[in-house]
């Protein structure tokens, strides 16, 4: 038994952060095959679809929206608004989005989306579309 001594507080940040963890994890896994094999025949300068937008865009709600919080105001991650990003550019969100960020939950999503979907995604996140998800 450790000696270690949570607060409350942090006992429910530790909990809220190991299920946003697992849910995120149990989605990527259960959606990885089918969507794997889709992302294989795409190539990075694809156009979207608006099907493939409608995808990504439910995947911002739910797998986003469980560790940046489903209003993306931040939650185990951080805000996903624009105002966040008003230092950043495309390429940099799609290489985060792509290949994670060491030392944080930020896992990369390479396997599931391609650089099309990415970009995509950045350029979704910086246009503050992501706006209307709270409205």
């Amino acid at each position: 038994m450790s000696n270690i001594a949570l607060t409350k507080k942090q006992t429910m940040k530790l909990a809220t952060a190991a299920v946003a963890l697992l849910s995120a994890a149990l989605i990527a896994f259960a959606s990885k095959p089918a969507v794997a094999s889709e992302t294989a025949t795409r190539t990075a300068n694809e156009a979207i679809t608006s099907a493939r937008a409608a995808e990504l865009t439910h995947m911002l709600r739910h797998d986003c929206g469980s560790c940046h919080g489903m209003t993306f105001k931040g939650g185990l991650g951080p805000s996903l608004l624009p105002e966040q990003f008003k230092d950043k550019n495309v390429d940099y969100i799609k290489l985060t989005i792509l290949h994670g960020r060491n030392g944080t939950a930020m896992p990369p999503w390479k396997e599931i989306l391609s650089d099309s979907d990415a970009e995509w995604i950045a350029e979704f996140l910086l246009s503050g579309k992501i706006k209307q998800f709270n409205q």
